[in-house]
């Protein structure tokens, strides 16, 4: 019995997950179909936001843009939606794993859809950056935009993982030498950014 669980744990420290919002449909089976939207992905699984649950231990297919045809089963209920695991050759993991760092690429090499708001660099570059167990640890703001931020800061955070940088909510997004970039939970506006960074 114990063996049987070892592989999911590994599973979890191996593969990390990458925040990507494809679109897609999932079919049940019930074999109707859905439409969804991934919330983050790994090469082991998936978190999707989707109309009608499926049920644990249900199996689903889904079709998702640039990734193609995954199969596995429901494994969690997540808010509007569930996670699932992914069941692929060793083969089809690597593909998927290609996949998905082309698309977290994507927009680290700055591709059109990452143009979408502009960058500036704060003249109050200090900050504070809350990790869910309410730590706080000083920072410093490199740039910002209405979508995220990049911030130098001596801290390893799972990618994926919820913060809140000085006020605003936000997710990890990616990690970079001495530093790690955060996307908002929410767009920002303007006055807002100018208020807390300017």
């Amino acid at each position: 019995m114990f063996s049987l669980k070892m592989p999911l744990s590994d599973e979890r420290r191996r593969h990390q997950r990458v925040k990507v919002a494809l679109l897609g449909r999932y079919m049940l089976t019930s074999r109707r179909e859905y439409p969804c939207q991934t919330l983050d992905m790994s090469p082991g699984g998936l978190a999707l936001i989707a109309p009608v649950p499926a049920q644990p231990g249900e199996r689903v297919v889904a079709y998702l843009d640039h990734i193609g045809r995954i199969e596995g089963v429901m494994v969690r209920p997540i808010a509007n939606g569930f996670a699932m695991t992914v069941t692929a050759t060793i083969r089809k993991r690597d593909k998927l794993a290609a996949q998905l760092t082309w698309l977290a690429n994507r927009s680290i090499l700055g591709l059109p859809e990452d143009r979408r708001h502009e960058r500036l660099v704060p003249r109050n570059a200090r900050s504070v950056l809350i990790t869910e167990d309410g730590a706080e640890h000083e920072c410093r703001v490199i740039d910002v935009s209405l979508s995220g931020a990049a911030i130098n800061i001596n801290l390893d955070l799972p990618i994926g993982t919820p913060v809140t940088l000085g006020r605003t909510a936000a997710r990890v997004v990616r990690h970079f030498e001495r530093g790690l970039a955060v996307e908002f939970t929410r767009t920002q506006n303007m006055e807002a950014l100018q208020e807390e960074f300017g």
